[in-house]
């Protein structure tokens, strides 16, 4: 359902959202990420399946999208059974020219990155503000999931690596964040990042390391939501 009320940034999503969804055809198996955005391209699949116009499975990225699936009347499915996918449906952090991308503020990132890197396509949806130059512009994190027993030796590797980490504490509980997976997030400044893959490479031979939230090469089209219209860009 179209967002009402004066938020043009909840508009801008709805739209970005609906541009993504037209790729999805009958028949399809795709990827449902998390976030924001993506609760409106669940809501618009939803509907078409509940008209019979789609007849879809998705793999959900997290529990939100999980329930968000079962809340649409999405069928859902696993990789085990369908290990490659059509295309998978994501939001973004952060989005430069070249579609590289930061993920994972929502905590999902070893599990959207496993679904995005099964899928034929990656599609991106999020509003315009998301757009920027480099990655790691306005004091942007990387997020990097740790498993807990190598924490402390990962984060001193990430500072050499020049990152400046911090674990990524709960709101509404005491103690870390805790993925879906029971790992914990480190949220690394690193400033402006002109390699995202070099440093995704780098970042991922740390021991503890399970995954990191840089998505470089990975997305193929993202639509960003604006105050007016939708602008596609698609991987150089």
């Amino acid at each position: 359902m179209k967002p009402s009320g004066k938020s043009w940034v909840k508009k801008a999503k709805w739209h970005a959202a609906i541009e993504a969804v037209k790729h999805v055809k009958d028949g399809f198996v795709i990827g449902l990420g998390s976030g924001s955005t993506v609760v409106y391209a669940a809501e618009e699949m939803g509907r078409k399946v509940k008209r019979g116009e789609l007849r879809i499975k998705v793999v959900p990225t997290s529990y939100q999208s999980l329930m968000l699936a079962v809340d649409n009347g999405i069928p859902v499915t696993t990789l085990d059974e369908n290990p490659i996918l059509d295309l998978t449906i994501d939001g973004a952090d952060q989005i430069d020219e070249s579609l590289n991308l930061i993920k994972g503020m929502g905590g999902a990132l070893t599990r959207e990155k496993i679904v995005a890197s099964a899928s034929k396509e990656l599609i991106i949806i999020a509003d315009e503000s998301k757009k920027v130059g480099f990655l790691g512009e306005n004091n942007h994190p990387v997020p990097i999931e740790i498993l807990p027993f190598a924490l402390k030796p990962a984060m001193l590797k990430i500072e050499e690596l020049g990152g400046k980490p911090r674990l990524r504490e709960s709101h509404g509980k005491v103690g870390p964040v805790v993925t879906d997976n029971g790992n914990f997030i480190v949220d690394a400044y690193f400033g402006v990042i002109k390699n995202p893959a070099d440093l995704d490479m780098r970042l991922d031979s740390i021991p503890g390391v399970v995954e990191t939230g840089l998505f470089a090469g990975m997305a193929k089209i993202a639509y960003l939501g604006k105050q007016n219209g939708v602008e596609r860009l698609d991987r150089k």
